[in-house]
């Protein structure tokens, strides 16, 4: 007796389904147990989830960031964590990424106690980062302060000129799209844009007197532009104490409670490319119809550890002359 063809390929199609199903089916057993075990020791503090400090480094440039906003909210989240050292060398950047730094950590602060350690640069945006948390320990040969505001725009007339070219404009108003590259600055222009830098200057300062307890006379000192360095910034009071890390961590003990001799654990921004075991098994399992199971691990997801340049500017550079 002769089968037909077509039979044979219909049960071969039905045996490579069952073998997925029985695959899926046993991966979202294996991740379900593994999210009830990672919920367990993160209540229990074992493992690779057990109590620690969060180390959060900004370094370089500093930006809008919603990576960095999103870890933030993780580690403010995480119950293992239960103190944090922002770790900084950077200096600055612009002004909108300097301040929605400085909310999160704000914001983050009010759940975690949290210390500052300038491991070489807070200068300008840098300093508004030092600035969020509620302590700061420095080098004796960091650099920081530099608060100010700089607004920088290349003036290319001269060279559009010696080339032949010129650039015709038609604008609503006189101040619009100013300043601009392509034509000189105008008085009115360079004053418009001088009261914003004004303006923004002021926020600067107001946040450096609320943060640091300043009266007149040691904001007007410290408010310069120049930077200090760690043992100048202390008499100033841009800086709390010198020392290295391990002082950062032994203020969050003695000051906010901390336990002592809590491992530092890096917690990092996740990037595009990052694979979550979680988020994966979460798919699988809702594939498989178990929705509670896969918001589980979406949860579990969320709370996992991780090992793994326009408008005004709040940046310090030292001069090329």
């Amino acid at each position: 007796m002769s089968i037909d063809a077509e039979a044979i390929a219909d049960r071969r199609r039905l045996r490579r389904k069952l073998s997925f199903w029985r695959i899926a089916g046993f991966s979202g057993l294996i991740a379900a147990v593994a999210a009830i075990g990672y919920a367990s020791a993160d209540r229990l503090g074992y493992g690779s989830v057990q109590n620690q400090i969060a180390r959060i480094s900004v370094n370089g440039v500093i930006t809008g960031n919603q990576r960095l906003a999103d870890l933030m909210e993780r580690v403010s989240d995480s119950s293992s964590v239960q103190g944090v050292v922002i770790s900084i060398n950077s200096p600055g950047g612009t002004t909108t990424g300097s301040e929605e730094l400085f909310r999160n950590i704000r914001k983050l602060a009010e759940k975690k106690p949290v210390v500052a350690f300038v491991d070489g640069t807070a200068a300008s945006g840098g300093y508004i980062t030092a600035i969020a948390s509620d302590y700061i320990v420095a080098r004796e040969t960091s650099l920081v302060g530099s608060v100010g505001v700089l607004f920088q725009y290349p003036d290319l007339s001269g060279l559009l000129g010696n080339v032949g070219v010129k650039v015709e404009t038609i604008k609503s108003a006189p101040l619009k799209a100013e300043p601009n590259p392509f034509t000189p600055t105008s008085p009115e222009a360079r004053a418009a844009t001088q009261l914003v830098v004004n303006d923004t200057y002021d926020w600067f300062k107001a946040l450096v007197r609320e943060r640091r307890r300043l009266n007149e006379g040691e904001l007007a000192a410290a408010s310069t532009g120049q930077v200090f360095s760690g043992r100048q910034g202390v008499p100033m009071k841009l800086v709390d104490k010198l020392g290295g890390e391990r002082d950062a961590v032994v203020w969050l003990e003695q000051q906010k409670g901390v336990s002592k001799n809590l491992p530092i654990r890096d917690w990092k921004p996740r990037s595009d490319r990052d694979f979550s075991v979680f988020a994966a098994s979460a798919a699988m399992v809702d594939l498989l119809g178990f929705q509670g199971a896969a918001e589980a691990l979406r949860r579990a997801d969320a709370h996992a550890e991780v090992a793994r340049l326009d408008g005004l500017l709040a940046v310090w550079h030292p001069s090329e002359k």
